[in-house]
């Protein structure tokens, strides 16, 4: 049956959507899936926390500021010092009440079904009203999906305590629906593995051959890179992320630092001849969906990073790189032939999948399975 027959036979649900703040990919994912529950008819609260909450107001109506727990960054690892002390400034600012008066709009909107991308505080109103919760985000792959021994190879401490941090944040859900860009059967039941969420303007992008590299970095770790790129001196690098307060772009030799803006930095995406980046699911999602070979550079101490990268590289389209040094960007610059023929095969798949699916658990839900 076509989505638009399906659609017919699906009743209006209050669907109470929590959207986590650390990092942007899950506002990103979310501005795609909100519209097409709002299509299909549903009437929604979000809440969302730091920046996810400026960036989906923009958008939609019915956002709801909660408290969400930021992890604190030095020397591109997640301190753990730094980010107790962040817990312990939002409860003297005041985020108990904040969470109170949220779960009294919650009660007010009684929803039918919470939806999740890993925010915890909706995830735990449903867990505790006994309302279903479906969580839709990438994370959830670190402790539900079957890796192979190269992923987990030296980092299995790492693994064990991601999947125990990551149970504890969201300690239990009715269905689970994981994005992923690898091909990583299930291990835990009531799991659906879908391709990554892609916003409209990659889907509608055309890659080209250009020959520049994207660099995107936002960490301060990594303010030495534009004297390790500037060692390549026939690759023009277009840069964004590491001078934040642009008006303009600045042109410093080989190097041309960009100010962020969304259309320019998807042309840049889609014409460059490779990406360095961190590790984070959406940006890897999106650059090879359009097929260019990555450099990824995951956050220390964040497993989901870590696995993100070393798949990449176990994959063959990319080079994972923790330093992100003159040796790392040369020997990815020489493989670029080898990285860019591995992905010719990479399946190009549109959000169709992802539809599908919550359609099919909605009805679920509606016929009281």
């Amino acid at each position: 049956m076509c989505e638009a027959a399906r659609r017919c036979y699906t009743h209006r649900m209050r669907i109470l959507y929590g959207v986590v703040g650390d990092g942007m990919g899950h506002a990103i994912r979310t501005s795609v899936v909100l519209p097409k529950l709002l299509e299909w008819g549903h009437e929604i609260q979000i809440v969302a926390s730091g920046r996810a909450y400026d960036f989906l107001t923009a958008r939609f109506t019915g956002v709801n500021r909660i408290w969400g727990m930021s992890m604190v960054m030095e020397d591109n690892e997640v301190s753990k010092r730094g980010t107790a002390a962040e817990l312990l400034r939002g409860a003297a600012a005041g985020w108990p009440e904040n969470v109170r008066r949220y779960f009294e709009m919650a009660d007010a909107f009684r929803p039918d079904v919470v939806v999740s991308d890993f925010e915890t505080w909706s995830a735990l109103y449903g867990h505790n009203h006994q309302i279903p919760v479906i969580c839709v985000d990438n994370i959830q792959a670190v402790r539900r999906l079957w890796h192979p021994p190269e992923i987990l190879r030296g980092r299995k401490a790492e693994w064990r305590l991601a999947k125990s941090i990551i149970k504890a944040k969201i300690p239990t859900a009715w269905r689970y629906v994981v994005t992923s860009f690898f091909d990583a059967p299930p291990r835990k039941e009531r799991t659906t593995v879908v391709p990554p969420i892609l916003r409209d303007e990659i889907l509608a992008a055309r890659p080209g051959d250009g020959d520049h590299v994207l660099v995107y970095q936002t960490s301060p770790t990594f303010q030495d890179l534009p004297a390790v790129l500037k060692q390549f001196g026939d690759v023009p690098f277009r840069v964004y992320g590491l001078r934040r307060d642009l008006k303009a772009p600045e042109v410093d030799g080989n190097l041309t630092f960009l100010p962020f803006s969304e259309a320019g930095f998807v042309a840049d995406l889609a014409s460059s001849r490779g990406v360095i980046c961190s590790a984070g699911f959406t940006l890897l999602g999106e650059a090879l969906h359009l097929r260019k070979p990555v450099l990824a550079t995951p956050v220390r101490g964040q497993f989901e990073q870590v696995m993100n990268a070393r798949y990449v590289e176990h994959l063959g389209y990319g080079l994972q790189d923790e330093a992100l040094d003159e040796l790392g960007v040369r020997t990815f610059l020489d493989h670029l032939p080898q990285y860019r023929a591995r992905l010719a095969e990479y399946p190009q798949r549109d959000n169709a999948q992802l539809f599908d699916t919550l359609l099919g658990l909605f009805e679920l839900l509606q016929s009281g399975l």
